[in-house]
């Protein structure tokens, strides 16, 4: 990996925990809440391909193990890998890459903006919910003993967000594509 990937990380990391910063929505009847990192997860998937956007991943779950307050909610620490929130965390990793494997399979240039926007959008979706949520629920689940009936039909409530946040990560990744030109292939 260059010094030009580990910085491309190093900001998109950022960017997911500068998304910490926004207060999370409790919603009650899950403890799960609502939160805007996800979407900076989707992002680095889109913009930077799959190595580079797990990389960034990985870089944010590094600094919430040593005890950094950067989750939604000020929350860091290994407590944050012990909650039932933990599924999702874990989930990232594997979202950031199936979203930027998507992406760097799905769109090239050579496509019109339209056909590039559909392409960001199914990969954000794929990987930034249906790969999400099946590592998130499969977990709360297993840990609060909800089942897994009730943890799917509870997270159903974060869908209409997440596939939104979809929608802006594939708007970002076209603009991207489009205004940054010399930003080396998401590979």
């Amino acid at each position: 990996m260059s010094t030009r990937d580990l910085v491309l990380a190093a900001l998109f990391a950022a960017i997911i925990v500068v998304l910490g910063l926004l207060p999370p929505i409790a919603i009650g009847f899950i403890p799960v809440p609502i939160t805007a990192q996800s979407l900076g997860v989707m992002l680095a998937g889109v913009v930077l391909g799959a190595k580079r956007g797990t990389v960034a991943v990985l870089l944010v779950l590094l600094l919430v193990a040593i005890g950094l307050p950067v989750l939604s909610g000020g929350r860091g620490g290994l407590a944050a890998f012990a909650a039932p929130t933990s599924g999702f965390l874990i989930g990232w990793v594997f979202a950031a890459f199936v979203t930027g494997y998507l992406s760097e399979r799905l769109i090239s240039r050579s496509q019109t903006g339209l056909v590039q926007g559909a392409g960001f959008f199914l990969a954000a979706l794929t990987g930034g919910v249906v790969v999400l949520y099946a590592f998130g629920i499969t977990y709360l689940a297993l840990i609060t003993g909800l089942g897994f009936k009730q943890a799917f039909l509870g997270s159903l409530a974060f869908v209409p967000g997440d596939v939104l946040k979809a929608f802006v990560a594939a708007l970002a990744g076209r603009a991207v594509m489009v205004g940054y030109p010399l930003l080396p292939q998401r590979a």
